[in-house]
């Protein structure tokens, strides 16, 4: 799960550490915020605790934008893109008031997908502002 807040033309990122023998380089990048599901987890639950984990702040959860399928270590993963309803609450992050921010987090910010390229990649071509007030229903994405 990963959620998407914007905020003037600019998108919550995040940059992780490094984790033990991970290459140069490998964790270089700016992505959007979000983890995984433990087993008996709802989607939306697993969502919730992990931004909570890592910037410390509960999102109000949207709608489901974007569902993005892609490989990683011969496995299929599916990532689910949710809108963050409340991005104003993003401008006062302190990881040192979460529980796994400070290990997990080099750095975060509101950053401006024209400029800086962020993970998933569609997020710099994406009309994300349209998108995001449009009725639509979610798209989808396949990266191999």
């Amino acid at each position: 799960m990963r959620g998407i807040a914007a905020l003037d033309g600019k998108l919550l990122c995040v940059r992780l550490k490094p984790y033990p023998g991970a290459l140069m380089g490998e964790y270089d990048f700016w992505c959007i915020p979000g983890g995984g599901v433990d087993e008996g987890e709802a989607l939306e639950d697993a969502f919730r605790r992990e931004m909570i984990e890592e910037l410390g702040i509960k999102p109000k959860i949207g709608r489901l934008l974007y569902v993005q399928q892609f490989a990683r270590k011969q496995k299929d993963i599916l990532e689910f893109f949710f809108l963050i309803e409340n991005p104003e609450d993003y401008l006062r992050i302190d990881l040192t008031k979460t529980t796994h921010g400070t290990k997990e987090i080099e750095a975060f910010g509101f950053i401006d997908p024209s400029t800086v390229h962020i993970l998933p990649d569609f997020l710099g071509t994406e009309p994300l502002a349209e998108f995001i007030t449009s009725n639509q229903p979610p798209k989808f994405f396949v990266r191999y």
